[in-house]
């Protein structure tokens, strides 16, 4: 059963993006968790989604693994305006995936194994997050 009706209805749904924006405003980390995502893969325009990106970086600063991981994402596929950075992709994936988080572990061997912008590739680190990604169940 649960709440799915509530969020194809407009209203609600215009409720219930205010009562995150305000919660994430206030500091709560899976708010802004929350609210990140959606701003960044539903909002409109390049405002939501900046405001998105900004707030998962806080969540992924707070602990939030799943932020880290989609934070490192789009920092290795940069935008118009930031070119890929593949360092800063590894930070925030290490963080997710010293949290658990089986994805970030199998993108990090991948990306060490392969190497990217401003990062060489590192066969030593690369073996190690692929067993880190076989011991999370990928």
């Amino acid at each position: 059963m649960g709440w799915p009706w509530m969020v194809r209805q407009p209203k609600s749904w215009a409720w219930m993006q205010g009562q995150f924006a305000r919660m994430a405003a206030l500091g709560d980390v899976g708010a802004q968790s929350f609210y990140g995502h959606l701003l960044l893969f539903r909002g409109q325009g390049l405002g939501a989604r900046e405001e998105g990106l900004r707030l998962l970086r806080l969540a992924a600063v707070a602990g939030d693994h799943k932020a880290a991981y989609q934070v490192g994402v789009q920092s290795l596929t940069g935008d118009t305006r930031h070119a890929g950075d593949a360092q800063e992709a590894a930070r925030y994936w290490s963080q997710a995936a010293e949290a658990g988080h089986p994805l970030a572990a199998r993108k990090l061997g991948e990306l060490y194994r392969s190497g990217g912008p401003g990062l060489a590739p590192d066969e030593a680190q690369a073996e190690r997050y692929e067993a880190r990604a076989r011991q999370l169940g990928l």
